[in-house]
């Protein structure tokens, strides 16, 4: 199945993998090492043939950023050098192109290029101090733009544009990185290429690498690209496709030469745990999670699982004690992931106090780590919680400030175990030294590059459930919650509908940020799946809107014991029980916020609904007990009361209707509307977007000293006020 990445709040593009091996669920037979993946060219002459310079670069640059066994996620960027004709001079000059800082070049358009001059680029040169200097030259990329492009210039600019060939491709595959690093990797090399490709030793990205390389293809005029130790692949050639092929070729190169050394044999020294079934794996996960997460310090974090196959057998190996202390090597990687994983034992998971000292004693060694590498020049320690926490057996689970980091965090150390299996299948694993990696994690630039960042946006960090999310209030509410960052479960038993509103919600938001489960809130065990469901997607449950409802109205005569419970059951029990499986989860997380969706006829008595009106009171109450339960635990437990929200309900496009209108004794129609418009005091329409805004208040922190209150969103009605 196709893997996909997220580009901030997008719907992600597909990512090609030309063999299905990242996507088992189980050990592959005989434990034998998983393969890796082989690319094969994709480029499509007719399409080519008719795009523009500037478009075929781009062609290019998504079909290579697109392909995961070619680079991961943002990783590696492409360069062209091409004939402009200056806006100021009207002459043709050479200006190179190259992806721009903080893109991905498989979902990247035009507008993810910078373009310099090439000639005042390469003039800057002649200002380089030396190394100890280098980042100084970041400083001189803006005066060098042409046609005044606001896309900032990448760190690896110097790597295209000091070359002199007309395309250049660096990207990171995993079977490349594989070779770059491990100790017998420049002899690997070799090995496959002779002296077609060289080896870069080691070097952080910046102006030294590019002036390391230039001097490399000088002297070796031959070479079609090289190896850049601990770090991925660079290489080059005078025409599009045929640097495309280039790339494509060394990366199959490489992976079936990796290919050669592992067959028949296992990977990481082989099993020693083995994987439990699925559904175990899941089980654990949904559990683990929220106790993990309640133990991250900070601001909220987001949870992701992972449990592939190339993780199972990582986790689950012989070696993984010795290899996962070592840490990631490729920048890219340990970025995403910090240097090193929090490894647990598996025959612990229930023990809260392990899991507390484990957690703590990371962040120590962290704190150990920043006070070892740290001059007085570097940026303040930053977050100390572990990112990525392995468990034999189960998987990985990882945790950031949002869905879409912490699933790519994921997907990075996925990156860094198929660079460990290949990297020990030739010779041994090495990672960045200690120094080398703290010095880019804290590298000023890096530094910049996060202080640029906007700030999160009010709910990030929060996971919310949403019961009826199918419906007006209940998808109006998780639009609200999604606009300021918070990942939505949305619950409802109407499931071709449900499917819809996620399409549509993942449409506008993302599909990182949103998920569905099919749910009777009558249904104490579909409940319990629905927050597993929360707890193993994101980690936990922060928020909860109890908003599923039903409503009816009928004389007391006519009503009857089925209708009467069936109203209890689903605006009673329903919230009962939907609060009862959150309090737990949110303990473990040291507070949340629940909101009731109530009705004004909770308070004020109406005609012909005493089924309907009286469980609404009765879950108006239910609220202020819970009120009164959850604040030593700082969960707040507060009510919205709506009032005649027509448009967009799925209630009142029942028999609701036409028996409030009956009871009133006017038409259906818009009659409907004018009357309850015009009974209101302000003389104005409901909106489930009305009752929304009310409900994230009650949510966010803007209400944080609130609790056991309700909100009546009903235009003014005197007989709800309440007393």
């Amino acid at each position: 199945m196709p893997v996909l990445a997220v580009a901030g709040d997008q719907i992600p593009p597909e990512r090609f993998i030309v063999q299905d091996v990242l996507d088992q669920s189980s050990s592959t037979a005989a434990d034998a090492a998983i393969p890796f993946a082989i690319p094969e060219s994709r480029w499509d002459e007719a399409e080519a043939s008719s795009l523009t310079p500037e478009r075929l670069l781009l062609y290019r640059s998504n079909l290579l950023g697109s392909d995961l066994t070619i680079t991961n996620f943002g990783g590696g960027n492409t360069s062209a050098k091409l004939d402009e004709i200056d806006p100021l001079t009207g002459e043709t000059v050479k200006v190179l192109w190259v992806k721009g800082s903080g893109g991905d070049i498989g979902s990247m358009k035009l507008d993810g290029f910078a373009t310099l001059y090439l000639d005042k680029f390469r003039a800057t040169e002649r200002l380089y101090r030396g190394v100890e200097h280098e980042d100084d030259m970041v400083d001189l990329l803006p005066h060098c733009t042409f046609n005044l492009n606001s896309r900032a210039s990448s760190i690896d600019t110097p790597l295209h544009g000091l070359l002199p060939f007309k395309h250049v491709d660096h990207v990171h595959p995993d079977a490349v990185i594989a070779l770059a690093a491990s100790s017998e990797g420049e002899a690997a090399t070799r090995e496959i290429w002779g002296d077609a490709v060289g080896w870069i030793p080691w070097k952080r990205p910046g102006f030294e690498l590019g002036v390391m390389i230039r001097d490399y293809v000088a002297a070796n005029p031959q070479s079609r690209g090289a190896i850049l130790a601990g770090h991925g692949l660079i290489c080059w050639a005078d025409e599009g496709r045929a640097c495309y092929e280039n790339t494509i070729g060394l990366i199959a190169d490489a992976a079936r030469y990796l290919n050669g050394k592992l067959a028949g044999r296992p990977a990481f020294g082989g099993r020693a745990v083995a994987a439990r079934p699925a559904d175990e794996r899941a089980a654990v996960a949904a559990a683990l999670m929220p106790r993990l997460r309640g133990l991250l310090t900070g601001r909220g974090k987001v949870g992701h699982f992972d449990d592939r196959a190339e993780t199972l057998e990582f986790v689950g190996s012989a070696d993984v004690a010795r290899l996962a202390p070592i840490g990631t090597s490729c920048p890219d990687h340990f970025l995403r992931t910090k240097i090193a994983p929090l490894t647990l034992d598996p025959a612990r998971l229930e023990d809260d106090a392990y899991l507390a000292g484990r957690v703590s004693d990371y962040r120590a060694g962290y704190a150990g780590y920043y006070t070892r590498c740290a001059r007085p020049t570097d940026p303040a320690q930053r977050d100390a919680n572990p990112v990525v926490i392995l468990v034999p057996g189960i998987g990985m689970i990882t945790f950031a400030a949002d869905k879409t980091t912490a699933r790519l965090a994921s997907e990075f150390y996925g990156n860094a175990i198929n660079v460990m299996r290949g990297a020990e299948a030739i010779g041994t694993y090495q990672g960045l030294p200690e120094q080398e990696a703290f010095d880019i994690e804290y590298w000023a630039l890096e530094e910049a590059k996060l202080q640029r960042m906007p700030k999160p946006k009010p709910l990030a960090g929060r996971i919310a459930v949403v019961t009826g999310g199918a419906g007006g209030i209940g998808f109006a509410t998780a639009e609200r919650m999604l606009r300021d960052g918070a990942c939505v479960v949305l619950l409802d038993q109407a499931g071709d509908l449900l499917d819809q509103k996620h399409v549509e919600l993942a449409g506008g938001f993302g599909r990182d940020v949103v998920r569905s489960a099919v749910c009777d809130v009558t249904d104490e065990a579909e409940i319990a799946e629905a927050f597993a469901t929360a707890a193993r997607e994101f980690g936990g449950v922060d928020i909860l809107v109890a908003n599923a409802g039903i409503a009816s109205s009928a004389p007391i005569e006519e009503t009857t014991v089925e209708l009467w419970r069936r109203n209890y059951d689903v605006l009673a029990e329903g919230y009962f029980l939907t609060a009862k499986a959150a309090f737990p989860i949110m303990k473990l997380q040291n507070g949340g916020a629940i909101v009731f969706i109530g009705s004004k006829n909770g308070i004020a008595a109406a005609t012909n609904a005493s089924a309907y009106a009286s469980a609404k009171a009765a879950s108006l109450h239910l609220a202020r007990c819970l009120a009164l339960e959850g604040a030593p635990h700082g969960i707040r437990v507060n009510t919205v009361n709506p009032d005649a929200v027509i448009r967009g309900s799925r209630i009142w496009d029942g028999d609701w209707r036409q028996e409030r209108a009956g009871a009133h004794g006017i038409d259906a129609g818009a009659e409907l509307e004018e009357h309850y418009r015009k009974r209101s005091m302000l003389k104005r329409d409901v909106l489930p977007q009305d009752v929304a805004e009310a409900v994230y208040f009650l949510a966010s922190d803007a209400s944080a000293k609130s609790t056991g209150n309700m909100i009546n969103v009903d235009a003014g009605n005197a007989q709800a006020f309440t007393r």
